[in-house]
Parts: structure tokens; C-alpha cells; sequence
């Protein structure tokens, strides 16, 4: 597991600012970066995005995008964390879209994540993860969990 205080040390070791944009997660993720005493000089900044039009209005995600994938698609967690940057100082963005749960459908399960990772200058990473029905609060932890690995992943080799 990736303990935030080292992951906010080997990013200020590189200089790089964090940014987050949540949907399903509800901000969980900034919540544990900024656990952390001191995080203000890393953590640039997160975006809570759960409705549609606040992912549209706040990060930039298309319109056509959604209607076409779905909020629950690695297409708007690129958009997402790719607006994140946009819309940040930050130089290293994180984004979760999916359904925590309880519910989901045939094709969009419960414990569906799907993250994006975004760097400047650097293509963005997406991909989805299937939790499962472990429930709505373990999805958000675990979520959370795999958000913050995918930061300490797009960190530059240790310094």
C-alpha cells in the first residue's frame, strides 16, 4: 500500500504538484494527501466532480463524450484528470469515475473504477479496475488505495 507521506516526499523531491479530480471517491483521495501535515506545498489542489455538469462545467469533459462512453468510462477519466491539469498549477493529476455501489447494471458492475493519470507533457494513462460488490465504503477505500499507487507509479524513479 502506498503511504501518502512518502508518495508527497518523492513528490517534492521531484518538484511535482498534485492534483485530483474525484467522482465516486468524493474527494477520499485529496482527504489523504492532505492528512498529511505539510501537503500544501504538493497538493496543488482536488476537484470533486460527481454530477455530470460538474465535470463538464469544472474540468472540461465534453458533453459528446459522456453522452457517447458514459460518465464510467476510461474516456472521462482521461478528460478528467487531463482537465485537472488544465484547470491546476499542478503538474500530476489523478482521476476515479465509477460506481461504488450499491447497484450498477449488466454492463457498468458495482466496484467498476476507472482512473486516469496525467502528466505534462507525458500521454495520459487510463485503465479500469473491477473491485466487485465489496461495498459501497470498501470500493471508496480501495479506490482510494489504487488512485494513490497510480501517483506514486507517474513519479519520476526515485530521487
Amino acid at each position: 500500500m502506498t503511504e501518502p507521506a512518502r508518495l508527497l516526499a518523492r513528490a517534492r523531491r521531484n518538484g511535482i504538484k498534485i492534483a485530483t479530480a474525484e467522482s465516486c471517491t468524493g474527494g477520499l483521495v485529496a482527504a489523504a494527501l492532505t492528512d498529511v501535515a505539510g501537503s500544501s506545498d504538493v497538493f496543488e489542489r482536488g476537484f470533486i466532480t460527481y454530477s455530470n455538469a460538474a465535470k463538464v462545467q469544472m474540468l472540461g469533459v465534453a458533453p459528446a463524450s459522456l453522452q457517447a462512453f458514459g460518465a464510467v468510462s476510461e474516456q472521462i477519466a482521461r478528460e478528467m484528470a487531463e482537465g485537472a491539469l488544465a484547470q491546476s498549477e499542478a503538474t500530476l493529476a489523478v482521476s476515479l469515475t465509477g460506481i461504488a455501489g450499491p447497484g450498477g447494471s449488466e454492463h457498468k458492475p458495482e466496484g467498476r473504477i476507472c482512473f486516469g493519470v496525467a502528466r505534462k507533457d507525458t500521454p495520459c494513462h487510463t485503465e479500469t479496475v473491477e473491485f466487485g460488490p465489496l461495498g459501497r465504503a470498501d470500493v471508496r477505500a480501495a479506490a482510494t488505495r489504487h488512485a494513490l499507487a497510480l501517483l506514486d507509479q507517474a513519479l519520476p524513479a526515485k530521487r
